[in-house]
């Protein structure tokens, strides 16, 4: 347990931010279906504990859906909530029940439009609450027209759709984001490093670190902590000029660059590049930067609405026709019934 000095100093820190010391900061978690399931756990677990080990109910926390039914997680788990959005109507003016309200996300939801949730977001929001988002729940914000001239951060295989989709809206590929009452993290664990950071904020870091132990995390990330493993680490490569070549194909998907600059570029002549990659990833450099551009298009096509063939030239194609037969090569659908199922799904 800690000390009543340490948890004296975080009142004082919560007063300093203008929260009530009288009562516990409270967070609503609403649930959109397919939410990750990872996410929301680890955001409403360090909750769990910080009240835990200060023998105090610092936070408390509801369980919200947009009509008060069963939620099911992309993992198939359904969550019953406390209530349907309608049970809090705060209001401008008047004392707020909520402090912080977080949407929680994950597949499909970059199609998922719901004017009512959209509204409620926006009264919330006028009344006083901070609002914030894990995963894909950035979507949502935005769609709400929550995120502009804020900064925000969404996860990595969403960044590209994100940024066709809200090009005005600046996306970091940080681990989390604050910009004023705005909370976003890109999923998964970095929920866990998104609410450490807002309870090391109200009550002081000796808080925040202890429940770092209690959950077994060797340490509290920051905010611009990388979201994936370095390249090298991803691909289990050591060859440094392989991943110099890598680097370069991963920075050129919309304009290709030639073998022959690559290999120029990293001091190897084309036999030597060829060699490299044949040994290392049992496939041609063509191929694999084949590879490269059609996993960007695919996460685009699930993501975004480009119309496909603005799709192809975003992915370095001549045309929609090379596009959909190179597509339908490695996938064994074409990008048309690819965005079909995806549109299935939402």
């Amino acid at each position: 347990m800690l000390a009543r000095g340490d948890i004296e100093h975080g009142d004082a820190a919560r007063r300093r931010q203008g929260m009530s010391a009288s009562r516990p900061f409270t967070v609503a978690f609403l649930l959109v279906r397919h939410f990750s399931l990872i996410a929301f756990s680890t955001a409403i677990e360090p909750l769990r504990t910080a009240n835990r080990l200060t023998e105090q109910q610092l936070y408390r926390w509801v369980v919200l859906s947009a009509d008060g039914n069963p939620v099911a997680a992309s993992n198939g788990l359904s969550v019953i909530p406390d209530a349907g959005i309608g049970a809090y109507t705060q209001e401008p003016g008047r004392n707020r029940e909520i402090d912080l309200v977080i949407v929680c996300a994950s597949a499909a939801v970059e199609r998922w439009h719901d004017p009512a949730v959209f509204g409620w977001l926006r009264r919330m929001e006028r009344s006083g609450s901070a609002i914030g988002a894990v995963s894909t729940g950035a979507y949502a914000l935005a769609r709400a027209g929550l995120l502009d001239g804020y900064r925000c951060a969404i996860h990595w295989e969403s960044l590209d759709g994100f940024r066709e989709t809200f090009p005005e809206i600046e996306v970091t590929a940080d681990l989390f984001e604050v910009d004023r009452n705005r909370y976003t993290c890109s999923g998964g664990t970095a929920a866990l490093d998104m609410m450490l950071y807002i309870i090391g904020e109200h009550h002081g870091a000796r808080l925040a670190t202890r429940i770092s132990e209690i959950t077994l995390v060797d340490r509290i990330r920051g905010p611009q902590d990388r979201q994936r493993l370095p390249l090298r680490a991803r691909l289990g490569i050591h060859n440094q000029k392989l991943v110099s070549a890598i680097e370069l194909m991963e920075g050129h998907i919309s304009e290709p660059i030639s073998q022959e600059a690559i290999a120029t570029r990293i001091g190897l002549s084309r036999r030597q590049l060829e060699r490299l990659f044949r040994k290392h990833l049992g496939r041609s450099p063509a191929q694999y930067y084949l590879e490269r551009r059609l996993e960007r298009a695919r996460h685009l096509l699930y993501q975004s609405d480009m119309p496909i063939l603005d799709l192809a030239l975003t992915c370095g194609f001549v045309s929609a026709s090379h596009f959909s037969k190179c597509y339908r090569e490695m996938y064994g659908k074409s990008p048309r019934e690819e965005r079909q199922a995806a549109q299935a799904m939402a």
